[in-house]
């Protein structure tokens, strides 16, 4: 099936609310732009030099999501476009993010990215660690970037019940963090988890960005990379 078919075979099944992050990293323009064309605007990448030149390639309403676990050393790089970064795992990146986004005269938006995963491979704070972060309120001096909502990927597993556990404990956090810190915040409302294989279940459990990459371009090509 084409990109443009797999495209609004995902569109029809996501409710209101709830938007499309289109996995487009290690694909070629060409794939980006089929789906450009049937009416997607927002691709996700994970790697900065990938991300920097499509994005100088590419047609300029795109709106650029940095999904992967990003470096401070190479924020800079991004900081002029990006549209929301999923991937804030330590007070460090969000203050290094900050400090780019004014001088690049931005306020970026940022996600908070939680461990649920039972896997050690996968970044992020863990619930408590993310308390104790907004619990410290340096967050809140810096003026340039905007904390908009969480971000978790779920164990990469076949026990579909655990999954939906991990997404349930994830949409709980939002909650809390939100009646405690950003009551009167209408932007933190985002909550990104789901991918290609469990974006059903996120759905089910209050994402509202999923993640979708192979099940729109299909397998990706890494003899290239």
């Amino acid at each position: 099936m084409s990109i443009s078919t797999n495209l609004k075979q995902v569109w029809e099944e996501l409710p209101q609310g709830v938007r499309l992050v289109a996995v487009s990293k290690f694909h070629p323009n060409e794939a980006i732009l089929e789906a450009y064309r049937a009416g997607q605007r927002i691709f996700g990448e994970s790697k900065v030099q990938e991300m920097n030149v499509k994005h100088d390639s590419l047609p300029a309403d795109i709106e650029w999501h940095f999904i992967g676990h990003l470096q401070s050393n190479k924020v800079k790089y991004i900081a002029p476009y990006v549209s929301l970064i999923h991937g804030i795992d330590s007070f460090h990146l969000l203050a290094e993010v900050n400090k780019q986004a004014a001088k690049a005269g931005r306020i970026i938006d940022c996600l908070l990215q939680i461990h649920i995963a039972q896997e050690e491979t996968k970044f992020g704070f863990s619930p408590d660690e993310c308390r104790q972060m907004l619990a410290e309120k340096q967050w809140q001096a810096l003026t340039h970037i905007r904390l908009c909502g969480l971000m978790g990927m779920a164990t990469n597993t076949d026990n579909m019940n655990q999954v939906q556990l991990e997404f349930t404990s994830l949409h709980d956090l939002f909650n809390e963090i939100k009646t405690t810190w950003f009551t009167n915040a209408p932007w933190f409302c985002e909550l990104s988890m789901g991918m290609s294989h469990d974006y059903h279940e996120a759905i089910q459990a209050g994402s509202t960005l999923v993640r979708v990459g192979s099940h729109i371009f299909g397998e990706r090509d890494y003899s290239a990379h």
